[in-house]
């Protein structure tokens, strides 16, 4: 099943839950060629609610895309005076992201362009990449670059092309980032919304879920970048060396994921809540936890989150946390805060 982000998933970006104030550079850009054809380029962050690390291994996972994004703006130096590429990354980012990632993005770059047979050597050209969506381990950063760069480039070139195409250029951008990767990501930056996400051997599994309760989630990030390439090959490794100790977590897993899974679907936050706490417990036995995600988890839940965990890669990154109410929500953000260097809202709904 594949659909594009939802209309209200839309009009959370329009109303501007998570806003940030436009740099002198995008504010030139979109005066420029004009906020609506950027738009068109939208790819959003995601936060994992159930299955980091599982998900590698085509169980379900259960994932959300929030309302900020990235966007992108390709042009093609046609007058044959210049070639080669330039990229100007304009996107807002927790300290040192963008140069712990440089060499995994130029590489993600690179394989999008080769995903579309461009070669900047014979037809020079400019990408710009934009938006609100800060660029932190765990909230999907470069899923949604890639994302938003098959969409400009589409565009530009022009080419038609269907949501599941420029999901399939995505992965092959996502490869540059993390070797192997689940394809979890770049499908919530394409597609939007709450989904429930299956790797197979062949396409993905998707379903996107209708949301009966809004989902009221803070995030913050520990200000510490993590390699998804390293950890996942950790855990990998960790598995190879201990098979039993890894299937027993999986079935654990798995009844948490079914459980948070009818949690959604009853609007039961509460048990929700619960269930993100389990799915923590589980994080913390994998090893992809660590202090300063364990500190943050505690506070939300003691500021009255319902529910809280790591979200993403782990050793690092971001935690989430469930918030009923806006009155809790932002109690919980205030608490953060205090910890976190970057804090923010959002709501799945």
């Amino acid at each position: 099943m594949s659909e594009y982000a939802d209309t209200t998933h839309e009009q959370e970006v329009e109303n501007g839950i998570q806003k940030v104030s436009l740099t002198e550079n995008q504010r030139i850009q979109h005066e420029r060629i004009g906020a609506s054809f950027l738009k068109r380029t939208r790819a959003y962050g995601k936060l994992i609610l159930f299955g980091e690390h599982f998900v590698v291994y085509k169980v379900p996972a259960l994932v959300g895309a929030v309302s900020a994004y990235t966007d992108c703006e390709c042009e093609f130096l046609d007058d044959g005076a210049e070639t080669g590429l330039t990229v100007v990354d304009d996107r807002p980012a927790v300290p040192n992201y963008k140069v712990t990632k440089q060499d995994e993005a130029n590489e993600a770059i690179a394989l999008v362009l080769k995903h579309f047979e461009l070669d900047p050597e014979k037809r020079g050209m400019k990408l710009t990449f934009g938006g609100d969506l800060c660029c932190a381990s765990g909230i999907g950063a470069s899923a949604a670059q890639v994302v938003s760069m098959a969409r400009a480039l589409s565009l530009a070139l022009p080419k038609e092309m269907t949501l599941e195409e420029i999901n399939a250029a995505g992965y092959e951008g996502e490869k540059g980032y993390h070797g192997t990767p689940s394809g979890i990501d770049n499908t919530a930056a394409t597609f939007g919304g709450v989904l429930r996400f299956q790797r197979t051997d062949g396409d993905p599994i998707f379903i996107k879920k209708k949301i009966k309760e809004p989902i009221r989630i803070v995030y913050a990030s520990t200000g510490i970048t993590a390699s998804t390439t390293a950890v996942v090959g950790d855990v990998r490794a960790k598995k190879e060396a201990d098979e039993e100790w890894f299937g027993g977590l999986l079935e654990k897993y798995l009844v948490v994921v079914g459980k948070g899974e009818k949690a959604i679907d009853d609007g039961d936050l509460p048990t929700l809540g619960k269930l993100l706490d389990e799915n923590h417990a589980l994080c913390q036995e994998l090893t992809v936890s660590c202090k300063e995600l364990d500190d943050l988890v505690i506070a939300a839940r003691e500021a009255g989150a319902i529910g809280a965990k790591m979200s993403g890669t782990g050793r690092g990154g971001l935690m989430l946390a469930l918030t009923p109410t806006v009155e809790i929500q932002d109690k919980v953000a205030s608490a953060l805060e205090k910890l976190a260097p970057q804090v923010w809202k959002t709501t799945f709904a």
